[in-house]
């Protein structure tokens, strides 16, 4: 259920997901313009680049200091250290309006979990952090410590589907007068009494939801979705590779209805439905093959959806 998309290569970075199946989803064509909304490790914009002309662009987002590293040396290549919620704008600071293509890999890095001074991974002590973007000062630590038990059993339930989120929300209330968490390590143990079935299993949850509160995860994909639709050349596809329910339900309906709404909440005032701007080119989602999870088992909870611009 963690949403730990990516294992260790050989690079020492990460494995990248669905790989073949993504960019060869975009068809991508030599003098176009694409867009990959996380580096990450490089992989997917690699690939990009194989297929890409002497005239063709990439451009590449991550808000991610650390994904930098991994940028290919290409003249074609421009890279842009952003959260992708922001395509439209900064895409529009270079002088682009519309694109070919645009791939978007939700997954957290292993690199990511794996830096123990990032706090994103239960395995390590380290500062309660969770922050993708270390520009911003939100982290999971002023998080347990301000927000209302009603506000982190929402959290828990919707990002995590934590079993006793409402138990858990009041138990970090009460501890909290009395000690302010500040570690990984601290967060465990004041909560371990809270915690049902398998350890693990259950801080990975309560620490996924933390996480994607923190980077606010699912606002920053539907703004790109909104976006995306409108840089988008009519033609010109989206693929997404998301690793989590809401995610998916959401990718799923923005390229079904062109909206967060169903299609009976699209009616118009004489109540036909709005036609979406988007043709589906997967009814279904493409998930990893067998080989691919037995090599990369982080890789399990991908699904790839592809659209394209009507």
């Amino acid at each position: 259920m963690a949403k730990q998309n990516e294992s260790l290569s050989e690079s020492g970075y990460h494995t990248t997901v669905l790989l073949e199946e993504a960019v060869d989803a975009l068809r991508v064509v030599p003098d176009g313009v694409y867009v990959d909304c996380t580096l990450g490790g490089g992989g997917h914009s690699r690939k990009i680049l194989e297929k890409l002309g002497t005239n063709g662009s990439l451009y590449v987002f991550d808000q991610d200091e650390d994904a930098e590293k991994n940028l290919p040396k290409d003249k074609r290549i421009h890279f842009i250290r952003q959260n992708f919620r922001h395509i439209q704008r900064f895409l529009r600071l270079q002088k682009m309006v519309s694109v070919d293509g645009i791939l978007a890999d939700l997954g957290v890095s292993s690199h990511q979990f794996d830096e123990a001074e990032r706090g994103f991974s239960t395995r390590f002590d380290a500062d309660l952090d969770m922050r993708m973007d270390r520009r911003n000062d939100f982290t999971a630590a002023k998080l347990v410590n301000t927000y209302s038990a009603e506000k982190l059993q929402a959290i828990f339930e919707k990002f995590g589907e934590v079993t006793n989120s409402k138990s858990l929300a009041l138990a970090i209330v009460q501890k909290r007068e009395i000690t302010t968490f500040k570690t990984v390590a601290g967060f465990k143990q004041s909560v371990q009494e809270l915690v049902k079935g398998n350890p693990n299993k259950y801080f990975a949850q309560v620490f996924q939801a933390l996480r994607m509160e923190v980077n606010d995860e699912t606002g920053a994909l539907k703004d790109l979705l909104v976006q995306a639709e409108q840089m988008l050349k009519p033609g010109g596809r989206m693929a997404v590779i998301s690793f989590h329910s809401i995610e998916d339900r959401m990718v799923k309906q923005f390229f079904k209805t062109g909206s967060e709404a169903s299609k009976e909440d699209l009616r118009d005032l004489f109540g036909n439905i709005k036609s979406s701007p988007w043709n589906q080119i997967t009814k279904k989602p493409i998930v990893p093959s067998e080989n691919e999870i037995k090599n990369n088992p982080r890789s399990r909870s991908a699904k790839l959806r592809v659209a394209e611009k009507r």
